[in-house]
């Protein structure tokens, strides 16, 4: 299995690949299919960029030697990003997953130099022939985080530590508040944007903050587990992001939002193989199994857990579309209308808060 490169080291590998054209290395038959996987945070950041490095590696466990795969971490979002994606294209990949919304543009730009490499964006919104885009309903584990949360706190004040004002992150915050009011009208929500992924000292010093304006429940929107080990020292509830976080705080973790992204890497690589793989808009999430409810804890009241499960099941089944209408923003504004459930593509859009959250968001 190949280890983590830098993007200096790849560099030194695209220089001395032999046979490469305009589009991509010429590759024998009987070759390993090369796959590289580009990371916004640490492998080990026990939330995001480690459950996508999960999926790299269960589909390198899947596959055996009929895959090569490699990942770069901590890539900042923007030059650096645009010269790790190309000298990963220059060294030969057959297929490369970049994982992060700021990696949307440069994995374009690449993508246009190299059109026989195929190219995976997650969270993104723009494609091209070889260019697809991939993420997760997470707005479905942020309902249910928010039916938990509204159902825990006593302050009636939740807190929610955000990083970039993205589609992504403002229908998450909405889905969110729209759960916890439908259990506690009297609920509130106090938003901390924090620009960054992953960055424990902010996401620590965000936690506090919050939790000093009356928050306590923490839901957070960043990478870590320092946002639920900071609840766990104040006494207070919170929810793991992306990964289970349950043994970071034995207490205060009432349960983690997990991805699980294994299933989408093994069946996209599968594609490639087949040359099958066309550029496509996937969605996953509860229905798919690629969204799951991890670690309940034990201490959390039984009519809390079965809202929660039901809400999960409600929502897996179809029976439930967080973003049904009517729904108002905060302006007074109806965005969805009465019986309308937003599609993918409106989903993909949403730049409003709801009605009740008293706040702007961030230019």
């Amino acid at each position: 299995m190949l280890k983590h490169k830098s993007w200096q080291s790849l560099w030194a590998i695209a220089s001395l690949a032999i046979g490469l054209s305009a589009g991509q290395a010429v590759v024998a038959d009987d070759d390993p299919l090369k796959v590289g996987f580009v990371y916004v945070g640490p492998v080990g950041d026990y939330g995001w960029s480690y459950e996508h490095d999960r999926g790299r590696i269960d589909a390198k466990e899947y596959f055996g030697d009929k895959i090569e795969t490699t990942y770069v971490e901590r890539v900042p979002e923007g030059a650096d990003a645009e010269r790790v994606i190309r000298q990963m294209a220059q060294a030969g990949s057959d297929i490369i997953f970049t994982t992060s919304f700021g990696f949307m543009n440069p994995t374009l730009k690449v993508a246009k130099r190299f059109p026989k490499i195929k190219f995976e964006h997650a969270t993104g919104y723009k494609r091209a022939k070889n260019v697809s885009t991939y993420l997760l309903r997470t707005y479905e584990g942020r309902y249910v985080s928010g039916i938990a949360a509204g159902m825990e706190t006593k302050t009636n004040t939740i807190g929610y530590i955000a990083s970039f004002p993205i589609p992504e992150v403002i229908r998450d915050i909405n889905a969110v508040y729209m759960a916890a009011k439908s259990v506690n009208p009297d609920v509130k929500i106090k938003i901390m944007w924090v620009s960054t992924w992953y960055d424990p000292v902010k996401e620590t010093e965000a936690a506090n903050a919050l939790m000093a304006q009356g928050a306590d429940v923490i839901i957070q929107h960043t990478d870590s587990p320092a946002p639920l080990q900071a609840a766990e020292k104040k006494g207070v509830k919170g929810i793991g992001q992306a990964s289970d976080m349950s043994k970071f705080a034995k207490n205060a973790h009432m349960f983690s939002i997990q991805d699980k992204w294994s299933s989408y890497y093994i069946n996209r690589i599968q594609k490639v193989m087949d040359k099958s793989w066309v550029s496509e808009d996937y969605w996953g999430g509860f229905a798919d199994d690629m969204l799951v409810v991890a670690s309940i804890n034990d201490n959390l009241p039984i009519k809390t857990k079965d809202a929660v499960m039901n809400a999960y099941n409600d929502i897996k089944s179809g029976k439930l579309k967080p973003f049904t209408g009517p729904i108002y923003d905060n302006q007074g504004n109806l965005v969805v209308k009465e019986g309308h459930s937003l599609t993918d593509q409106e989903l993909a859009s949403v730049n409003w808060y709801v009605k009740g959250i008293d706040a702007s968001i961030p230019k």
